[in-house]
């Protein structure tokens, strides 16, 4: 099922107290928000890769504009329960058309859908290169004692779950049990068994680091049971575009690709690593790209 989601813009009236205008371009300086604190954000995500990223880096440009910006790891039934009721400010990491449909159908009216920050998503089931007998989801039917009749998965709640289930019913994977943890869990298992070469399937998502960490591939999907290349958009809750529209129009602008994204999330994979310091390493590296997202949004 596709449907197209036009992002909705409402004109942004209410004035903001600023001590400066945002320069046109540029994040501002860390004594500048000292000086330009424009009130306090909150951004709810899941602990997903790729929303991990997105969201810390998401973080460090609006503190660069004088927010306050404070962060909720969610459930991703709960990340828009909280947009819908006000409990968070906003999220980017609503996967539509399909992945969180049913979140978005329930509560449309309730939230504001600003449109894609990350465009040409892929769901599936994802396997390393030297399984070579299984190629499509069809084939592990036949080779369900291979894979210990398991698919792992990642956390109940997330789309990926209930659409897996599906597809696991179009494909007839009768003998195979879908294995809940999270995705930290997830790719643990998918890294131990690649280092012993042991077979096995988990449920995957582009963007996502282990394409770059890892020789894995998706199982082909005739039955089409993941649907097509998904987007992942940038949602807030109802009131935000007049409460604060510096922020508002930020996010709206927030948009980047697979490179950037993937640069990050791998930063996220070293050792020790954390996530909020690699976003800010990030944005403090590339003001070409973050100025395309501060741009206009200043406020005189």
């Amino acid at each position: 099922m596709t449907f197209s989601i036009s992002a909705k813009r409402h004109s942004l009236t209410r004035a903001v107290a600023m001590g400066a205008a945002l320069t046109a371009g540029l994040g501002v300086s860390a004594a500048a928000t000292a000086e330009q604190n424009q009130g306090s954000i909150s951004l709810a995500y899941v602990e997903w890769s790729d929303a991990v990223a997105s969201t810390n880096v998401v973080r460090s440009v609006l503190e660069d504009a004088g927010y306050d910006v404070s962060t909720s790891s969610l459930s991703a039934a709960a990340m828009w329960q909280a947009i819908a009721t006000g409990d968070a400010d906003a999220m980017v990491a609503a996967w539509l058309p399909t992945t969180h449909e049913s979140y978005y159908e329930r509560l449309k009216d309730q939230v504001v859908d600003l449109g894609p920050n990350f465009e040409g998503t892929k769901l599936g089931l994802v396997v390393p290169d030297y399984v070579t007998d299984v190629t499509s989801i069809g084939d592990l039917a036949d080779h369900a004692g291979e894979f210990d009749n398991r698919i792992v998965g990642i956390d109940p709640g997330a789309g990926i779950m209930s659409t897996t289930e599906e597809a696991m019913e179009a494909y007839d994977l009768t003998d195979m049990n879908l294995v809940s943890g999270s995705g930290a869990t997830m790719t643990a298992a998918l890294g131990s068994a690649i280092n012993n070469e042991e077979p096995i399937v988990v449920t995957g998502w582009t963007p996502h680091w282990m394409f770059a960490r890892w020789d894995v591939h998706y199982l082909d999907d005739p039955k089409d049971a993941y649907g097509g290349a998904e987007h992942i958009d940038t949602v807030v809750r109802q009131g935000l575009q007049e409460d604060m529209p510096v922020a508002a129009c930020i996010l709206d602008n927030f948009h980047w690709d697979s490179e950037s994204i993937g640069e990050v999330m791998l930063l996220n994979q070293q050792e020790g690593s954390d996530p909020y310091e690699n976003a800010r390493q990030w944005v403090n590296n590339h003001p070409d790209v973050v100025s395309e997202w501060t741009s206009g949004c200043s406020q005189s």
